[in-house]
């Protein structure tokens, strides 16, 4: 069972919101859309689940067209599970009574077991009889899902579910949330502006920005290999330094790496990962590495290796990784003040004196004036 989508484009009034999006989602996948409040993702959900008509394009389910101009299958037949960001449980009913809510359809014997089924499936079977008002957040949302999947749709979607949920609770949900859809074996599209729940959740994101989706890929590729400056910035944080191509090579105050082959020659920018800094604490004549991106804390003694000299500003531990702000000379008498993420462990004090170099890993050569 795959959803495709072709050609969608659609406006409210004289605003357009979606700009010719195309995607497929296959059996069993998770697709994240992730952007920008504003960007279309919504309406995009709404538009599959029948909720919009559809302006320009085509929506097929399992070969089957759904949705084009002229042509619309009611919501209620197009198998679509759907979780709303407010969960939309309704408290007059029980949370069994919730679940059967979208088994309607279904022959009145077999309810009750697609009932035991759904909230077995997300762990819920001891609260059947309890009222949404006694329920946490977190089980609020997992009614919601066990409701959307207990009629077994063709595909279910997700309206930034965990969004209401604070931080602690939503990486609990999250977690729980995408086991029960990787054992439902159909696909998924989840909506969210958030990227490191979109990374955790996908298996591709597709990232909007304007109505359009400017890099599709998995989790890795986007952060790894972001298309332009707007995908770096929105999958993590980035260090922005000046550049100058030449050569085929972009150089930088923290060295040079080569430059894509698409990049003119001329000023450029690069944007550099904050696990992407190395650094190196001075000690006298030798020097001991204190942290490599990507790596364990290790300590020896060996040689300075290549890098700049730049001051330490701040250092705090923020549980799995260290920030660390520092003070880099940018050659022209000025200074650029970047931000490194080293293993924790690592102990830098405010003054201290580090070199630094850079992971070419973890950076990205753009034209200068892209934004």
């Amino acid at each position: 069972m795959t959803l495709r989508l072709t050609g969608i484009r659609h406006a409210y009034g004289p605003k357009q919101v979606l700009r010719g999006v195309d995607l497929e989602v296959g059996r069993g996948e998770i697709l994240c859309l992730l952007g920008p409040s504003g960007d279309g993702k919504t309406t995009l959900l709404r538009l599959v689940a029948g909720l919009e008509p559809l302006q320009s394009g085509r929506i097929e389910l399992g070969g089957e067209v759904v949705a084009e101009p002229g042509h619309e299958v009611p919501p209620e037949q197009r198998h679509v599970g759907f979780v709303f960001q407010d969960y939309a449980l309704f408290p007059h009913l029980t949370v069994e009574e919730n679940v059967a809510f979208g088994l309607r359809r279904a022959p009145r014997g077999e309810r009750a077991w697609m009932v035991t089924e759904a909230l077995a499936r997300v762990g819920l079977e001891a609260y059947a009889k309890a009222w949404p008002h006694m329920l946490s957040g977190g089980q609020q949302q997992r009614v919601a899902l066990a409701r959307a999947l207990a009629p077994r749709p063709q595909v279910v979607l997700l309206d930034e579910a965990f969004a209401s949920l604070d931080a602690r609770l939503r990486e609990q949900v999250r977690d729980d949330t995408l086991h029960v859809l990787q054992t439902a074996g159909i696909p998924a599209m989840i909506v969210t502006h958030d990227a490191e729940e979109a990374m955790f959740m996908a298996d591709r994101i597709a990232l909007m920005r304007e109505g359009r989706v400017v890099q599709l890929g998995t989790p890795q590729e986007l952060y790894l290999h972001p298309a332009d400056p707007f995908v770096a910035t929105f999958l993590g944080e980035v260090n922005r330094l000046p550049a100058l191509v030449r050569g085929g090579r972009a150089e930088t105050v923290l060295g040079s790496l080569p430059a894509p082959l698409t990049q003119p020659e001329g000023p450029a920018q690069l944007l550099l990962r904050p696990e992407g800094l190395r650094l190196v604490a001075e000690e006298t004549s030798t020097v001991r590495r204190l942290a490599v991106a990507g790596g364990e804390t290790e300590a020896w003694t060996q040689p300075m290796p290549a890098g700049i000299p730049a001051e330490v500003e701040a250092s705090r531990l923020l549980g799995s990784t260290t920030l660390v702000h520092l003070a880099v000379p940018d050659g022209a008498g000025g200074v650029l003040h970047l931000h490194a993420r080293t293993p924790p462990g690592v102990t830098l004090a405010r003054g201290q004196r580090v070199t630094v170099a850079m992971d070419p890993e973890r950076a990205f050569v753009f034209p200068a004036e892209a934004s």
